[in-house]
C-alpha cells in the first residue's frame, strides 16, 4: 500500500532507547483522534519505561484513554488498517491496534419504504453498530446475542447475526450460523447477497426472509423467535424465516386497536387477491366465458370492445406492461420530476389508447385497480411476488378460461405448501393446521390475550 496517497506512515524514538511506526488511513481515520489519544502518548516525555518493560507492554499500558489491543501477524496488521485503525508497530512481533475511526455516517431518520401512521419515526443506517444500538434500545435484555463475523474475501463485510437466547430455538440458529459460515464469496455489498446464499430455494418469486428497515419491526420479531441477520453498509436487515402470512402483517397493526389491525390485515390480503386474479378473470370472462355476465353488462362491455383490434389476453398484457415500464422508469427519474411524469403519463397515455380504439374502457379500470392493489403490501419483495405470479396467471387464462385459473391456482397453493425454510413450514398455519397460531394471522386478538413469547 505505499503507493496510496491517503496512507500516512510516521516514526518516531521512544525514550531515546526505540523507534516505533504509526500508520493509519487518512480516510478512514479520525486525525484528530490519532493526535490525541496515539502520538501525544508516545512523545509525551512523562511516560518512562521501565527498565524491564517490553515495548509492546509498554505501550498497550500507555494509551488509557483508547481503546487498545494488541495484533501479530501481517495480515491482521493490514485488517485493522483497513478497518480505520490506527497501528504502532514497536520492534518486535506484535503491534498495538487503537480505535481511532472515523464516524461518519448518516443520521436517523424515518425509513423511506416502509412508513406508519402511528409508531416510532426511527429507521436503519448503514453502520452495523449503529443499527445494533438501536435494536439494544428497544430490547434491553442480556439474553439479547450478537455473534459477530467477516464474510467476503475482498470485501471484508461485518455481518451480525441476533437472537434472543431462551425465545429461539436453538437448532434454527445453529442453521443460520452454518449457513453463513458456509459463504464463500469475494464480496458481500448489501444484505441482498446473504440472502440469496442463505435461502433454501431460489426458482421461486416469494421472499423467504422479511427484510426491513425498522428497529422496532426487529426486534418485536427478535422476541418471536426469529433470527436477524445485520449487514454493514445496508439499512436493510433480513429477519427469519418468513411465511406466507406474515407478508400481510406491517408493524403498524400492533400499534393500533385489535379490530382496526385485523380490518387493515383482512385488506391486505383483499388486495392480493384482486392484485393476482383480476385480469386473469376479466380475460377469461372476455374471451371465454361471457355468458357468466348479464346481459346488460355483456352488450355494454361488447359495445366498447367494439373496434378494438386485439383480444382480451393481449390487451390486458401489453397494458400492464406498459404499467410496468412507467413504475419503473418513475423509479429511476429524479424525484422532483418522477412522480409528476408517472401520473400524467398514465393519465395521458390511458386516455389516448381509449380514444385511438387500442384498448376498452373497462381494461383502464382493471389495469388501474390491479396497479393500485400492489401497492398494498407492506413487504415490497412480496409485492414484487404478486406481480410475477400475476402475469402467469394471465398466461393461464388467455389459454385455458377459467379451468386453466383453477389449475394455477392449484399449483400455486402446491407450491408454497412445498417450501420450508430453514425447515419451517412456509405456508403456516393452514398447512400444516395450527389454530392456536390463528389468533394472529388472519386477525389479531386483543393483546392482553395473547401469550407472550409463544413460539
Amino acid at each position: 500500500m505505499s503507493g496510496s496517497p491517503d496512507l500516512v506512515m510516521k516514526t518516531y524514538i521512544v525514550q531515546d532507547r526505540w523507534e516505533v511506526t504509526c500508520l493509519y488511513l487518512s480516510t478512514l481515520a479520525n486525525k484528530m483522534l490519532v493526535d490525541e489519544l496515539v502520538i501525544s502518548e508516545i512523545v509525551s516525555p512523562h511516560r518512562l519505561q521501565e527498565y524491564d518493560q517490553e515495548p509492546i507492554e509498554w505501550l498497550l499500558s500507555a494509551f488509557k484513554q483508547a481503546e487498545v489491543k494488541k495484533v501479530i501477524g501481517p495480515e491482521a496488521c493490514m485488517k485493522e488498517l483497513l478497518d480505520g485503525q490506527c497501528l504502532v508497530i514497536p520492534p518486535g512481533m506484535a503491534a498495538v491496534s487503537l480505535e481511532v475511526r472515523r464516524q461518519e455516517q448518516r443520521s436517523v431518520a424515518e425509513p423511506e419504504i416502509e412508513a406508519v401512521v402511528r409508531g416510532p419515526r426511527e429507521g436503519f443506517v448503514e453502520d452495523w453498530s449503529r443499527n445494533i444500538s438501536l435494536i439494544r434500545k428497544r430490547l434491553k435484555n442480556e439474553n439479547l446475542v450478537i455473534e459477530k463475523m467477516t464474510i467476503g474475501t475482498e470485501s471484508h463485510t461485518t455481518v451480525c447475526l441476533l437472537y434472543m437466547r431462551g425465545i429461539a430455538q436453538q437448532g434454527l440458529i445453529n442453521e443460520f450460523r452454518t449457513r453463513l459460515e458456509a459463504i464463500q464469496t469475494d464480496s458481500i455489498l448489501e444484505s441482498a447477497y446473504i440472502e440469496e446464499y442463505i435461502q433454501d430455494k431460489a426458482m421461486t418469486p416469494f421472499p423467504q426472509f422479511a427484510a426491513s428497515e425498522r428497529p422496532d419491526a426487529i426486534a418485536a420479531k427478535l422476541l418471536e423467535g426469529q433470527a436477524a441477520v445485520i449487514t454493514d453498509g445496508t439499512p436493510i436487515v433480513l429477519v427469519g424465516p418468513a411465511t406466507f402470512f406474515q407478508m400481510f402483517s406491517a408493524p403498524e397493526d400492533y400499534y393500533q386497536r385489535a379490530d382496526i389491525a385485523t380490518l387493515m390485515r383482512l385488506l391486505r390480503m383483499l388486495a392480493f387477491l384482486i392484485s393476482v386474479f383480476t385480469p386473469a378473470l376479466y380475460i377469461s370472462v372476455a374471451s371465454y366465458h361471457q355468458e357468466l355476465l348479464p346481459s346488460s353488462m355483456l352488450a355494454n362491455l361488447a359495445s366498447q370492445r367494439e373496434g378494438v383490434p386485439f383480444p382480451g389476453f393481449v390487451e390486458a398484457f401489453g397494458m400492464l406492461i406498459v404499467f410496468e415500464i412507467m413504475r419503473e422508469a418513475g423509479l429511476r427519474m429524479p424525484r422532483i420530476a418522477g412522480q409528476a411524469i408517472s401520473i400524467v403519463g398514465a393519465l395521458v397515455l390511458g386516455q389516448a389508447a381509449v380514444e385511438a380504439g387500442l384498448i376498452s374502457a373497462a381494461m383502464v379500470i382493471v389495469v388501474s385497480l390491479t396497479a393500485i392493489s400492489n401497492f398494498v403490501a407492506p413487504s415490497y419483495g412480496f409485492g414484487i411476488a404478486q406481480r410475477i405470479i400475476q402475469f402467469a396467471f394471465m398466461v393461464l387464462a388467455g389459454i385455458l378460461g377459467f379451468f386453466g385459473v383453477m389449475c394455477g391456482v392449484f399449483f400455486l397453493l402446491v407450491h408454497l405448501v412445498s417450501l420450508e425454510p430453514f425447515g419451517f413450514p412456509y405456508f403456516a398455519p393452514l398447512a400444516p393446521l395450527r389454530l392456536r397460531k390463528w389468533t394472529d394471522t388472519f386477525i389479531r386478538i386483543p393483546r392482553p390475550f395473547m401469550k407472550q413469547n409463544q413460539k
